[in-house]
């Protein structure tokens, strides 16, 4: 996996690859007695012919907040609405895969979430079955609007 920058809210750079960084902020959670969650979701916006992306790791510490990563990342390609959902997913997928095993050695669940609506009078409903197969497919939890705050909220603050 090519290395992309990822950043926290505020700005700062996380310098460490990221498979790395994740694991040193899990075992400084874990040892600051907090039980994680991880919830992975991108969004898109388009300007114009560029296609911007903003993926968003978020740690949720039960009962405690949270905070997050985030990488983003532009594309200059013109497509459809459901191909842009499907590559959001794709992305969120990528770095869901690039975690989980990590993930599952220190027994934190993993969601992914689709900025994608499950009522079929929005666009982004064309991409819903798909994407639900395609998260669920590669043994993910999957999570749609409403409930898929890591993209519809998260990630779309900062795209």
């Amino acid at each position: 996996m090519h290395q992309k920058k990822w950043r926290r809210l505020n700005g700062q750079a996380i310098e460490l690859p990221i498979l790395d960084a994740v694991e040193k902020t899990l075992e400084r959670e874990i040892n600051d007695g907090y039980k994680l969650k991880v919830c992975i979701g991108t969004d898109s916006q388009v300007r114009g012919k560029v296609v911007e992306f903003a993926t968003v790791i978020v740690f949720l510490r039960e009962k405690k907040g949270g905070f997050m990563y985030i990488c983003n990342d532009k594309m200059e390609k013109k497509m459809s609405i459901r191909e842009r959902m499907i590559l959001e997913v794709g992305k969120s997928v990528e770095i869901a895969y690039h975690l989980c095993d990590l993930l599952d050695l220190y027994d934190v669940a993993l969601e992914v979430h689709a900025d994608i609506n499950t009522d079929p009078h929005f666009q982004s409903n064309t991409a819903l079955r798909e994407a639900m197969g395609y998260i669920l497919g590669m043994g993910f939890v999957f999570k749609a609007k409403p409930d898929a705050f890591a993209s519809s909220s998260c990630a779309d603050k900062v795209v």
